[in-house]
């Protein structure tokens, strides 16, 4: 797919597709967080940055019929695959029974905080080492950057801002008038 857009847009449908496997698997809490957390918002935000990116399309469709045939044998054939799979559950799938330990809300608990605790730990480290890196980054001060300082803008008076001058009124003289619309030339 070569449009930015319309492959972010098929990300977000897999990710839906990834969500809707995982509610059907049982676990709600995973699948509910899938949409939440990658649909919601990542993929919203590669979205709003890939259109602000203005790519010309145009050159990237001239290809497009060459390569269909080929695409869609390589449809057709995963198509095929699907469904046969499909069959094949379909035939020995199982019921699913009640879970043994409680909700999955309750497994990924208690994975995560004894089997999981030190990678779990590391993780929330390393990202929040990112975090703070990324706003010092942002913060640092530049040379010949502009910034606010809110306490000097609260003492600010407004007569410190505006200084009004008395003066007598001024009629335009004909080589001071405006310009008329299409007229290329003040005339006297």
């Amino acid at each position: 797919m070569r449009n930015p857009v319309h492959a972010v847009l098929s990300l977000v449908l897999t990710f839906f597709s990834v969500a809707c496997t995982w509610l059907i698997a049982g676990a709600e809490f995973l699948g509910i967080a899938l949409i939440l957390v990658y649909v919601g918002a990542v993929m919203v935000l590669f979205l709003f940055v890939v259109m602000m990116l203005d790519i010309d399309v145009e050159p990237l469709r001239a290809g497009f019929a060459r390569y269909l045939p080929f695409g869609l044998l390589v449809a057709v054939v995963m198509l095929l695959e699907i469904l046969t799979l499909i069959g094949i559950k379909a035939q020995v799938a199982l019921p699913f029974g009640p879970e043994p330990e409680g909700s999955n809300v309750q497994w990924i608990a208690r994975r995560l905080f004894t089997e999981f605790l030190l990678p779990f730990e590391t993780a929330a480290v390393i990202l929040t080492v990112a975090v703070i890196a990324a706003v010092m980054l942002t913060l640092r001060r530049r040379p010949g950057a502009k910034r606010q300082d809110p306490g000097e803008q609260a003492r600010v008076r407004a007569e410190d801002r505006i200084r009004m001058i008395k003066m007598d009124p001024v009629r335009p003289t004909p080589r001071t008038a405006p310009i008329e619309a299409g007229q290329t030339e003040i005339k006297p």
